[in-house]
């Protein structure tokens, strides 16, 4: 099977919710790193076999296949087909993965995989409130395999938090960090190179300087008998990022650089109660069938969608915390949920060049119960 090579990773700032980014329609957000992307590659749209992005809330301006009016709205010529994808959360990673398995698979050689989230426009949940189309999430074959619980994302963290013996002061130090490392990061300018500015937006607006322990420790409980609060969660923001993935013979043909290589990807389910647990044995089988080990991989992005995520997922693999999300999370730079996959590749590789590490992993949890793992090599 032929290699498949991330040649070029950008992404725009994310922006905060309400915040600079909140007015621009989603096509032109994604339309933006689409050019940018292969403007960083110097290569011509014409030769774009494939365009896929992933998009969490398709309603209103996101609907209608996001990917295709981006991707004409780029410039694109209109034989290069586009498409859209939802894995909830994991949904631009999943995009890169479709592109690779195209590549591997000699069907393609060059694609644009990305996504796209304007949550300040479409928030999310919006398409379970359509009018004229309310009623139920779940039919009643769901609610005789799993009952009447609730089921959410939020529940889902609490009940992660309880399993792992994880606190509030856990959680709240665990915030503080993403935002410190956030702060740290943007301030000596790490993202500007994998940044492309979009107006006057040219960084990332979440990470808060003066978050403190105090702060955080004044934040209302979601819940009455929880741990959560909002500033332990991943926070509600906009933003776009895409790669080019292409494959070896696109590579000499076009004299591409490549960035990094896909050695391995994975994609599994897991319990849809508990919904945010996926990253732990998606790690486990993408190690197993890579024939790597933790200690081969020097950098470890696992979205931030609550802090208890993250510290159950140390716990169970025994991970290096140092080297988990070095530069910070979602908790602090923001959670565009459809593009959020590929903004996580684009930093940890621009972190794995900067830094020549060989192996960085990327995994998320996702809405449902899911995740997905991806391991690139440096080139």
């Amino acid at each position: 099977m032929s290699t498949a090579y991330l040649v070029a990773a950008t992404r725009t700032p994310v922006g905060k919710r309400n915040g600079g980014l909140a007015a621009v329609h989603p096509a032109d957000l994604a339309a933006h790193t689409i050019n940018a992307v292969l403007d960083r590659a110097g290569l011509d749209g014409e030769h774009v076999d494939d365009v896929i992005l992933g998009c969490v809330s398709q309603i209103g301006p996101q609907t209608y296949n996001i990917a295709r009016t981006a991707a004409l709205s780029a410039g694109l010529p209109e034989y290069v087909p586009a498409t859209t994808v939802d894995r909830q959360c994991g949904s631009s990673q999943q995009a890169i993965h479709f592109a690779a398995q195209a590549i591997m698979a000699g069907t393609q050689d060059l694609v644009i995989a990305g996504g796209v989230e304007v949550m300040s426009m479409v928030p999310l949940g919006s398409t379970t409130s359509v009018a004229g189309l309310s009623g139920p999430r779940d039919g009643a074959r769901w609610h005789e395999r799993y009952g009447d619980q609730e089921i959410s994302q939020f529940r889902g963290a609490e009940l992660i938090a309880k399993r792992w013996g994880l606190g509030r002061a856990d959680l709240e130090r665990f915030a503080l960090e993403s935002h410190r490392r956030a702060v740290a990061a943007r301030d000596a300018g790490l993202f500007d190179e994998e940044i492309t500015p979009y107006g006057d937006v040219a960084r990332d607006e979440g990470p808060r300087p003066d978050t403190s322990a105090e702060r955080l420790g004044a934040l209302k409980l979601l819940s009455a008998d929880g741990v959560l609060t909002a500033g332990v969660a991943s926070q509600i923001s906009d933003g776009a990022a895409a790669t080019l993935v292409a494959s070896e013979a696109a590579v000499r043909r076009h004299g591409l650089t490549p960035l990094a290589a896909v050695r391995a990807m994975t994609v599994v389910g897991s319990d849809p109660v508990l919904m945010l647990t996926g990253p732990i044995p998606a790690t486990a089988r993408i190690l197993k069938d890579s024939g790597l080990t933790l200690d081969d991989i020097g950098v470890y992005e696992v979205n931030e969608a609550f802090a208890p995520v993250v510290l159950a997922w140390l716990q169970e693999t025994g991970a290096d915390p140092g080297r988990t999300n070095p530069l910070g999370g979602a908790i602090a730079l923001g959670h565009p949920v459809g593009a959020t996959g590929a903004r996580l590749m684009t930093t940890m590789i621009h972190h794995m060049r900067r830094n020549g590490i060989r192996y960085g992993l990327q995994t998320m949890c996702e809405g449902g119960g899911m995740a997905n793992a991806t391991i690139v090599e440096l080139v």
